[in-house]
């Protein structure tokens, strides 16, 4: 059942390309909203927390902080509202779900820069 699969993915579903990004970078998301008879671009930008499956059914979960009240949101990334993803920061984590930096704060809510090859 999983070659029919890939194969439709591969065949109907229009790819945009995107960065490639992980766990721990900081992102900045563009994603347009409909209001009405209107659309406007609108941005998220926060951590990657996670990056959950692969080909047209990959969807990420990115973390900010809105005053004090953290905000998660997760994208699809085949989305057909996401037009652009920035990478602002390559961040260093050994985790591939870092789901304990919902509970940091402060200083501690830090994540180390990686190293730029």
């Amino acid at each position: 059942m999983e070659p029919l699969i890939k194969y439709v993915q591969d065949k109907y579903i229009a790819k945009k390309e995107f960065p490639k990004f992980g766990s721990g970078d900081t992102l900045t998301v563009y994603y347009e909203i409909k209001e009405g008879n209107k659309t406007r671009t609108q941005h998220f930008k926060g951590v990657v927390i996670q990056v959950k499956g692969t080909g047209a059914t990959k969807t990420f979960t990115i973390r900010k902080m809105s005053g004090d009240v953290g905000v998660e949101r997760v994208f699809p990334i085949n989305m057909p509202a996401l037009q652009n993803i920035e990478v602002n920061r390559r961040g260093k984590v050994r985790r591939a779900r870092i789901y304990y930096f919902r509970d940091l704060r402060g200083k501690k809510a830090r994540i180390k820069d990686a190293r730029v090859k």
